[in-house]
């Protein structure tokens, strides 16, 4: 099983290879028609989120950009993860924001594009941009019809799971069954181990571990659930699937399943336990695992399902967390359009992806995922038994916040299920 898992991953650095290619190609056709401008030097500028030192995707692709457009420059402006989405509203109320800008989906973050296109910041894209909108996510990425995000990928919120920890951990095949994932708990953690490192003091990462649970307690059964709470027919505090979801993690922490002294682990939980085999997996964002196996480039990952009771479906989070917009203030408007443009065209989509370890916005379905560390939940995929990142349609940060902080409180037993799901519901609003 190890041999044929670690074939499968490092067969992705060969499509890898093949869509750079592409990418330089693509690009190498061009022209500088592309630039929106028949001649003449062209010049604008692009924002995003930098989470470490590694080469972004939005460089790799303004740099293929750039080598194919001679007269082209682009200026990039990269800036903390942490602080990204305060710091592009602080330049978008001063009237000095890059003139492409890195957004996300819906309206629960600071940068996220409805809030911003609301607000007037953001400049109306045509219909390539709304052409690769995956369906059902019209309303995360504009307004009344309208465009004001490009999505760049689709990104799946599931368990990073590292089969190499895995084997030396004993544990032969991922347990599918939740009750057989809680006793093989119980027998990683009696080896110093765990089956799952959290990040509990980070909450958004205590969020996301109960975003990714509530895929197959929430939205498999009700996948218009967020609509529901929107038009007030439903609540956090009256939900039977979220009160399963953070009665789940209680289960969890009582089987051992988090490492020791949960409560206090930061981010280098997640990057130490899966490098140096004391975890078997994690709850992160599936192009995390990209980051983490150039740390450690012998080991094997997969992005599983959550284990679900038996007869019940197994359902995933998927769906586009990145997008780029255009300033509504910049006067550099037709060369941004014309890079986004290009960025929308499928050589451009799998290089990114490939870049940032996600699978391509559009053409995903017809990938042959096999030989890849999304095996495990390719036929999920391919059936559409998947749902948007639910804070992505939440009206506001403060919804996310009091999960992730409720979480936090559930694993010290200061909270309880009922005081989080309430406080959810008056952050709504």
């Amino acid at each position: 099983m190890t041999e044929q898992r670690r074939s499968r991953f490092r067969a992705t650095g060969t499509v890898a290879g093949l869509a750079a290619t592409a990418l330089i190609l693509t690009a190498c056709s061009s022209g500088t028609s592309e630039t929106g401008a028949e001649d003449g030097a062209v010049e604008f500028s692009m924002t995003y989120q930098a989470a470490n030192n590694m080469e972004s995707p939005y460089e790799v692709l303004a740099k293929a950009y750039m080598e194919a457009n001679p007269n082209v420059t682009i200026t990039l402006n990269p800036q903390p993860n942490d602080t990204y989405g305060q710091n592009l509203r602080t330049q978008l109320n001063a009237g000095n924001a890059p003139d492409i800008v890195q957004t996300a989906p819906g309206r629960g973050q600071p940068n996220s594009v409805v809030a911003l296109a609301e607000a007037g910041f953001l400049a109306e894209l045509d219909e390539t941009a709304a052409g690769i909108v995956p369906a059902g996510s019209e309303s995360l990425f504009g307004i009344e019809g309208a465009t004001y995000g490009q999505p760049m990928e689709l990104t799946v919120t599931s368990m990073v799971y590292s089969t190499t920890n895995a084997d030396a951990a004993g544990v032969s095949s991922f347990p599918d069954d939740f009750d057989a994932y809680l006793k093989a708990c119980a027998d990683v953690a009696g080896q110093g181990k765990s089956m799952l490192a959290v990040a509990g003091a980070a909450p958004p990462n205590t969020g996301m571990l109960a975003m990714s649970l509530s895929a197959s307690r929430v939205y498999a059964q009700t996948p218009d659930w967020n609509d529901q709470r929107t038009a007030g027919d439903v609540s956090f505090a009256d939900s039977e699937g979220w009160e399963t979801t953070l009665e789940t993690i209680i289960s969890l922490n009582d089987a051992g399943c988090f490492q020791g002294g949960v409560e206090g682990g930061g981010f280098d939980v997640i990057t130490n336990g899966l490098g140096q085999g004391t975890a078997l997996g994690a709850i992160v964002p599936s192009a995390t695992a990209a980051e983490i196996q150039r740390s450690v480039p012998d080991s094997v990952f997969a992005v599983e399902p959550w284990p679900v009771d038996a007869g019940a479906s197994q359902y995933v989070l998927a769906s586009s967390n990145y997008a780029l917009s255009i300033n509504a203030a910049s006067d550099k408007g037709a060369a941004a359009k014309a890079f986004l443009d290009w960025v929308a065209e499928p050589a451009q989509a799998q290089a990114f992806a490939d870049a940032s370890g996600a699978l391509p916005v559009t053409g995903y379905e017809q990938l042959d995922l096999s030989s890849t560390i999304y095996a495990p939940v390719a036929d999920i995929l391919a059936a559409g038994d998947f749902a948007p990142l639910p804070n992505n349609m939440w009206p506001n940060a403060q919804v996310y916040e009091e999960l992730g902080t409720g979480v936090q409180g559930l694993l010290t037993g200061q909270r309880t299920v009922d005081q989080v799901l309430a406080a959810m519901d008056t952050a709504w609003g």
